[in-house]
């Protein structure tokens, strides 16, 4: 404990998180001790750049480009680990358990990965680690499953947990703005980096989700487990059907878990438009939970930003030192529940939709028909149009809606819809998620 009554907290990394931090505790410091019975003091925090003009209100001396002046600083009782990365922030999160101070972080790359033996190193040494702001940044997904739902049977988690893509997604199917130019534009906003290989290929939203499957089902999830596929290939053609048919495109992570099996995925997904996804647009975040007791319920708001996120992060410090106080550190920490069983493809079901571009002549449409009837896979809704201009080689163009199948047969008419003759090509397919249950 700090040596007077305030709690003292040191930070590794003062960037955009970092310095939101900085400014919450310097401003809310009234709301901090009528909460806690106690202040909130910043002791430390590690920098690259000793020189580098900041707008956050910190006394220099407490800046250090050496992290050991953080993690083992004997007045610092918790590390808030915002500085990114994955290797080098391990490294300093084990040595602060060693040095038994709490963590809290807003690292989804490194709880994704390393999430099992951090949990193991803060139990050991009786420290708390606490993540809030790793998943949809300032919506309390995190305590609402582990603390609000705690007592129901999660079923299915499913969201938009990555503001960048969903920014994209919002000019292309709101404004038919094309991939490329939407992605420029949120690069020029700040929504989206110089390289958007991590967002706009799924693997963010993979690493979220992994974090929330794990929390959801009390199993253990691994980031390899989830099946990830991005937006970059996506064309406004599909996004035009969608549009006739009543869909929305989103990039969505989605989370089965029934007799004790669990699906995790991350893939641009047909919504109907009457799901609460389908009306999340820019650069917010929403996860909806579907719970054998609650029923649905969905957690809606900013999913990154300095000031969103860092409300994460003082969440987490608050319990971190209500904790403290009350003399129960390190005792969050319960193993899986579960083993994990993947589901087979042959147990995972969902709707589909297809865009096909057909040879025009007698009996084509026949022959597809059949492909998806030797599989019993019925049809929901079938579009076709002559492909302009000048209907290129007397090709047709032809949009398959299907009913719910299971994931093998989609596979299968998928592999036997590319060797058919009459198909010149399988132009687009995607998932479809339908009206709320």
């Amino acid at each position: 404990m700090s040596s007077n009554s305030n709690i003292s907290v040191g930070l590794l990394g003062l960037g955009t998180v970092g310095s939101g931090v900085i400014n919450l505790i310097e401003n809310h410091q009234e709301e901090l001790v009528h909460e806690l019975g106690c202040g909130v003091n910043v002791k430390g925090v590690l920098v690259r750049n000793l020189d580098k003009t900041r707008d956050v209100n910190i006394n220099p001396e407490y800046l250090t480009t050496n992290p050991e002046d953080v993690l083992n600083n004997p007045e610092i009782d918790v590390v808030i680990e915002v500085m990114g990365g994955i290797e080098e922030a391990r490294n300093h999160i084990l040595k602060a358990f060693a040095a038994k101070k709490h963590v809290v972080t807003a690292n989804k790359d490194l709880i994704a990965l390393h999430g099992a033996e951090l949990h193991q190193a803060a139990s050991e040494n009786k420290c708390d680690l606490l993540y809030e702001a790793s998943v949809a940044g300032g919506i309390p997904i995190l305590r609402g499953l582990s603390d609000g739902l705690v007592a129901d049977k999660i079923q299915k988690v499913m969201g938009i947990v990555n503001g960048t893509t969903n920014y994209i997604l919002t000019k292309m199917d709101d404004e038919g703005v094309p991939y490329d130019d939407a992605l420029k534009e949120a690069q020029e906003l700040g929504f989206a980096e110089a390289d958007p290989t991590a967002d706009v290929e799924g693997l963010d939203a993979a690493r979220k989700m992994a974090i929330l499957a794990r929390l959801a089902f009390s199993t253990p999830v691994d980031l390899n487990d989830v099946e990830v596929s991005g937006i970059s290939d996506l064309e406004l053609t599909d996004f035009q059907y969608g549009k006739k048919l009543g869909f929305t495109m989103k990039l969505i992570g989605i989370a089965n878990f029934d007799n004790n099996q669990v699906e995790v995925s991350v893939q641009p997904v047909f919504l109907k438009s009457d799901h609460p996804l389908a009306n999340v647009k820019n650069e917010y975040n929403a996860v909806y939970v579907n719970g054998e007791a609650v029923g649905e319920t969905m957690f809606y708001g900013p999913g990154a930003g300095s000031l969103p996120t860092a409300t994460a992060v003082m969440s987490d410090v608050v319990s971190v030192i209500k904790n403290k106080l009350l003399g129960v550190n390190g005792h969050r920490f319960t193993k899986p529940r579960f083993e994990k069983v993947l589901k087979k493809p042959e147990n995972r079901y969902g709707q589909f939709y297809f865009r096909l571009h057909v040879k025009d002549e007698v009996g084509a449409f026949t022959t597809i028909s059949s492909l998806f009837n030797q599989l019993n896979i019925s049809f929901e809704r079938i579009l076709q149009a002559p492909i302009k201009p000048e209907n290129r080689n007397e090709l047709a163009e032809v949009i398959v809606v299907t009913h719910e199948t299971s994931l093998d047969k989609f596979k299968k008419v998928l592999e036997d819809l590319q060797n058919v003759e009459v198909v010149e090509e399988v132009k687009s397919y995607f998932r479809i998620e339908g009206d709320v249950e």
